[in-house]
């Protein structure tokens, strides 16, 4: 991934230096394995681990892979180079190269899952306080994009943590299930080397023992994975998109912060443009663009082909970096959002009651008018609202059909606002306290 969209910690895990750390641990704890179990001398596996501190070369597997054209048995080279050829040959006993690779991917996904869901912590912790901030900030509710009926700012937080809660536990539920190990040979049979390298490899890297390998991880658990991230994903955008809509200068319900001497348009000193929620569904598009070739990548030829090893390279880095700076700089968008109260009162009342049209509605049925009858009363004197810039609750009064059966303070009564909040606790008590 690009540096501009990247954040170091998590850049970090995918390094040369710290794959080829991994593949080292890898077969340095599978010489413990086969010493314990009298495969190999003790000697031999304590060779491996007295350069434990030396730093791979990864200019020197680049040029040793360049004659091998296989990056596994560079690496295991170099480190021949480094440990000495006789120390080294019991190195790589009975294991594949994909005992190495995929191990060594679930790690990596492993250690990325910890720093999502950390991230995805972080943004909860945000969207509740915002929530709790304006539990009682009152705007209009919108249904294809047109005004509904009045909900709170606090309500809209307060549905997005949930999602965001929802995100939360399916990424550790995708951690737990992308945390495997296989150290199980050349087709998965165990012929060449014991199981219990497997478990101890695994316990040693803080994964579990997959139970059925072929020659390579089963790709159904990195499918998964990402789609995980896709979802998360396009909750990010969903949130975004919200955002975007309250900049709009004729909403403006809120905005992003805009900083001293922040710039909006080389051309207009006047604007204020929400650069950092459309970044971030341009964002959530790249992660998504991550989940169809994993859940291709699902299908290889019998026990294994490498038909998914180029896509990996690229889409585990990429999908894992670009959704830790989306959620990051979502976080930040959230924390530092601006909002404007003042302005969602006045939107609700542009087409002056509007909002209570069902209230009014209901209140009809309940005075005996059956439900169409009622529906057709409210309509036209709403359409007067619409269509001559009337106010409605003057329209009801003047409809003589409407005032047969109810009177003034009844209907008056059905433009309350508070009647529209008055459970905004119970919802709350659902999504925070459980």
């Amino acid at each position: 991934m690009i540096e501009r969209y990247s954040r170091p910690e998590m850049v970090s895990i995918w390094s040369p230096s710290a794959k080829f750390r991994i593949w080292y641990e890898i077969e340095a704890h599978a010489c413990d394995a086969q010493a314990k179990l009298g495969v190999i001398p003790q000697a031999n596996a304590d060779a491996v681990w007295k350069v434990k501190d030396v730093e791979f070369d990864v200019a020197r597997i680049n040029e040793i892979e360049a004659i091998t054209k296989h990056d596994v048995i560079a690496f295991l080279t170099h480190l021949s180079e480094i440990i000495g050829s006789d120390d080294a040959r019991f190195v790589h006993q009975g294991m594949t190269s994909s005992d190495v690779l995929d191990t060594t991917l679930n790690v990596q996904l492993t250690r990325a899952s910890n720093i999502l869901i950390a991230d995805i912590e972080a943004l909860l912790k945000a969207l509740k306080r915002r929530a709790i901030e304006h539990k009682n900030t009152i705007r209009i509710g919108r249904s294809h994009a047109i005004h509904a009926e009045p909900v709170t700012m606090g309500l809209t937080f307060a549905r997005f943590y949930a999602e965001m809660d929802r995100n939360l536990a399916r990424m550790r539920t995708a951690r737990s299930e992308i945390s495997t190990g296989a150290i199980s040979g050349a087709v998965g049979t165990f012929a060449n080397i014991d199981p219990f390298v497997e478990e101890h490899v695994c316990s040693q890297l803080g994964l579990k023992a997959e139970p059925i390998s072929t020659q390579v991880i089963p790709r159904d658990r990195h499918a998964a994975f990402f789609a995980t991230l896709g979802i998360v994903a396009s909750s990010i955008e969903n949130i975004a998109i919200e955002i975007r809509h309250m900049q709009r200068t004729e909403v403006l319900e809120a905005e992003e912060f805009f900083s001293k001497g922040q710039k909006g348009s080389s051309a207009m000193p006047h604007k204020r443009n929400p650069v950092l929620t459309e970044n971030l569904t341009g964002l959530s598009r790249l992660v998504r663009m991550c989940v169809l070739p994993a859940m291709e990548n699902v299908a290889l030829w019998h026990e294994r082909d490498i038909s998914h090893s180029s896509v990996e390279r690229a889409i585990g880095p990429d999908a894992t970096i670009t959704l830790d700076f989306a959620l990051s700089r979502l976080t930040g968008v959230i924390n530092n959002l601006v909002i404007y109260p003042d302005n969602m009162i006045s939107n609700m009342n542009k087409f002056r009651g509007l909002v209570h049209s069902q209230r009014v509605l209901l209140a009809l049925t309940q005075k005996g008018l059956g439900r169409e009858e009622s529906y057709s009363l409210v309509q036209r004197n709403a359409m007067r609202v619409w269509e001559q810039g009337a106010d409605f609750l003057t329209e009801l009064k003047n409809d003589p059909e409407v005032m047969s059966v109810m009177s003034v303070a009844e209907v008056e009564s059905q433009f309350d606002l508070a009647y529209h909040t008055k459970h905004v606790e119970t919802i709350f008590e659902r999504v925070f306290e459980s």
